[in-house]
């Protein structure tokens, strides 16, 4: 019982702050039934069968969630695209009848030899693990209170999600539902995975995107990271010390102020709104596993090449970021190998060959060959930071200067945060393991692409993201490698770390920078009291130096450098976003007829709209604007386009992400069916685009007739109506439903 005491604490704790967040125990109990019974225990024999060894129960069913969340995909892109998405309830149903059927499936039940766990092991990922799905469970459901349904529609992001689930739900192969017609070039798996779950459990898209459906991916992901840490640093601590690194370690906040730009790229930057992040970091955390054995083992058996056959796959259309990352990994190993022992590494060979196949594969069907507005555009980033810091958007073009300034203070914030990797010097040929190769690899290719690409949307911070857990773990590494070598006390790590912590919390108030950023803002590049305490940290560590020795003075500082980047977030990633105003929310009226659309129309009927702007960003218009079809589940004809593969091909560095809509035809015969009304104009939107639907938020004005006059008002709540289109000739006079 010792051993389950912290997870059923745990789970103790996230039910309670569900239910406290407005989730239903039937949503709730129905959810995890699911999860368990169809994705978590049929993945989890299917690991058992295919990969041996020795195990935690924790790290076989995290492996397990990973994979039937790939298989779950696929199983129900195939049976939706056959009309019937229930159907993705026979995968799991096979599998066990299979494993009950087949006498040498059968021991799987049992599972194999268990690795013991410490109970002090289980506690400590436990309360990281909780701290990590609880602190941004409670900032968030804050933020998106599901109990005020006005609320739901949250950020355009969150939107764009919820638009896409519906999409899925109803579509294979899927497009862009706020552009009729518009091809979807996105990685979209994980909106199968949660369609599929909507689908069986009849739980809301939006409680599952909102709620509950990240808790189990984060869990997962959490776990399997710990796991990987333990093998590659060959302890249990070091285990545990990746996933806090994962969870804390972050850039010191190097800059006076609230900001984000230079602390931006961990992992909770993403956890709740960025579910294929998640969802594609839990899958390729076992692909990583994989390739550590893989790499490590001269025998292989077909169990553990099928496997990462099908995480590939399931990566592929889970991320797009991850497969370069290991790309990239796999290169350095198979280049190092090359040049120390003049042989080819076949195991990182074959792997490459099939990355390589992959991203083809992705690129020529999933994404069409669309940079999705990736553009190679070095430094954009801390150009476009300097901007947001400013406070000036584009009105002044940054200085050079500005920019080196940035980014300088970027490296040297990463560089104290992973300052634990230079304790890898202190034995050099650990930096030739093929486990620290394929991670130094993967971290180097996170942060070149954050570097040298620009995006509109900062994604190419999302590869940094993707990078750090496995950077963290070669950072821990070296630090125990760093303290056994140079033997320093636990006392003197103890009373090193505490220092850090003390410094960590001094950081944003005394060693802020101030980059010269506007005519209103100082121009000096430190202030006297950040250069006296900067110079006071300089005479410490130079005295402890002289005082224990450069072996021990070298481990100390390390410890005092990674325990200052734990929490020194604190203020940007606490404080700062409690701070933050909610988003201006969706009317329940607009809700209430939407749900009416969903329930009375069919899939693969189409609706215009006059809505195609947030409305609090008019003027220029934000074109972000997702919410129609997020809460209709059906296309329309045009709402917004911002985030469109057309939309984000016109784009070029420099300009707005908000351009104008490019088909002009289609859009001012959309404009004119709703603000100069007739006969005509509504039925050009029947006869040419298929449009069965017009959904019209009544307090827009017009200078023709009223929609009414040409179209059936079928429902109307407040300020929002829906209409029918008719077939051909004038509406009847019928009485609407509704208020």
């Amino acid at each position: 019982m010792t051993g389950w005491l912290p997870a059923v604490c745990a789970v103790a704790l996230i039910l309670t702050v569900l239910g406290l967040h407005g989730v239903s125990a039937r949503d709730t109990a129905v959810f995890g039934l699911y999860l368990m019974l169809g994705v978590v225990l049929p993945g989890t024999l299917m690991i058992r069968a295919l990969w041996s060894g020795r195990r935690t129960l924790a790290e076989e069913l995290a492996l397990g969630a990973a994979l039937g969340y790939a298989v779950e995909a696929v199983a129900y892109i195939a049976a939706r695209a056959a009309g019937a998405p229930l159907l993705v309830a026979v995968w799991p149903v096979a599998v066990y009848g299979a494993f009950l059927a087949v006498p040498r499936l059968r021991r799987h039940w049992r599972g194999g030899p268990r690795l013991r766990t410490p109970v002090w092991w289980s506690w400590s990922v436990v309360l990281v693990v909780a701290f990590m799905v609880v602190r941004p469970m409670v900032i968030f459901f804050d933020k998106y209170d599901i109990t005020h349904p006005e609320i739901w529609a949250g950020g355009a992001d969150l939107s764009f999600h919820l638009a896409l689930i519906g999409e899925l739900r109803h579509h294979v192969p899927p497009t862009v539902p706020a552009v009729s017609g518009e091809p979807l070039l996105y990685h979209w798996f994980v909106y199968a995975h949660l369609a599929a779950t909507s689908w069986v459990t009849g739980v809301e898209p939006a409680v599952l995107l909102f709620r509950l459906a990240m808790l189990p991916m984060l869990t997962g992901f959490l776990i399997l990271v710990g796991m990987t840490g333990r093998r590659v640093t060959g302890s249990w601590a070091g285990g545990v010390l990746s996933v806090v690194g994962t969870v804390f370690l972050k850039a010191p906040n190097l800059y006076e102020g609230e900001n984000w730009v230079l602390t931006y790229g961990g992992v909770q930057d993403i956890t709740w709104s960025s579910p294929t992040q998640t969802y594609g970091a839990l899958l390729f955390a076992p692909v990583v596993l994989l390739v550590l054995e893989l790499l490590q083992r001269r025998r292989h058996d077909t169990g553990r090449w099928v496997l990462i056959g099908v995480f590939l796959l399931a990566v592929t259309g889970a991320k797009a970021i991850y497969l370069p990352l290991l790309g990239a990994g796999l290169a350095m190993v198979i280049a190092v190998e090359l040049v120390r022992r003049r042989r080819i590494s076949w195991p990182a060979s074959i792997l490459l060959g099939g990355v390589g196949a992959c991203l083809l594969f992705a690129q020529a069907v999933l994404f069409g060959g669309a940079n999705q507005g990736m553009t190679l555009d070095p430094l954009a980033l801390f150009r476009m930071g300097w901007m947001r810091l400013s406070g000036l958007g584009s009105q002044i073009v940054p200085s050079q200067a500005s920019v080196l300034g940035l980014t300088l203070l970027y490296v040297l914030g990463w560089t104290v945060a992973w300052s634990g990797i230079s304790g890898l010097l202190s034995r050099p040929k650990l930096l030739l393991r093929p486990a620290v190769l394929l991670m130094l690899g993967i971290g180097g290719a996170g942060l070149g692409v954050a570097f040298l690409f620009g995006h509109p949307g900062f994604s190419q911070l999302f590869f940094l993201m993707g990078a750090v857990p496995y950077v963290v773990i070669i950072a821990v590494y070296g630090l125990i490698v760093l303290l056994r070598w140079s033997r320093v006390p636990s006392r003197a790590t103890v009373l090193a770390a505490a220092a850090g912590a003390v410094l960590a919390l001094l950081f944003p108030a005394i060693c802020g920078v101030a980059l010269p950023l506007g005519p209103d803002r100082p121009d000096s590049v430190l202030y006297p009291t950040q250069i006296a305490f900067v110079i006071a940290a300089g005479l410490m560590i130079i005295a402890l130096f002289v005082t224990v020795g450069v072996q021990r003075a070298w481990a100390l500082t390390i410890v005092v450098f990674m325990a200052m980047s734990l929490p020194g977030n604190v203020r940007d990633r606490i404080v700062y976003q409690r701070k933050t105003s909610r988003t201006p929310p969706v009317s329940q009226d607009a809700l209430t007829v939407l749900r009416w659309l969903r329930d009375h129309s069919h899939p693969d009927e189409l609706i215009a709209t006059t809505v195609h702007c947030r409305w609090w960003r008019r003027d220029p218009c934000d074109t972000l604007h997702f919410w129609v079809t997020a809460f209709s589940e059906r296309r329309v004809l045009v709402e917004g386009w911002g985030y469109t593969p057309t939309n984000l091909r016109n784009w070029t560095p420099g300009r707005s992400l908000q351009l104008p809509f490019w088909d002009r035809r289609r859009f001012e015969a959309n404009k004119k069916a709703f603000y100069r009304s007739s006969a005509g104009a509504v039925r050009r939107l029947r006869e040419r685009y298929g449009v069965d639907w017009l959904f019209v938020d009544e307090r827009q004005p017009r200078r023709g007739g009223a929609v009414g006059d040409f179209a059936e008002l079928r429902f109307r709540a407040g300020d929002y109506s829906v209409y029918s289109v008719p077939d051909g000739g004038a509406a009847g006079a019928r009485s609407p439903e509704g208020r």
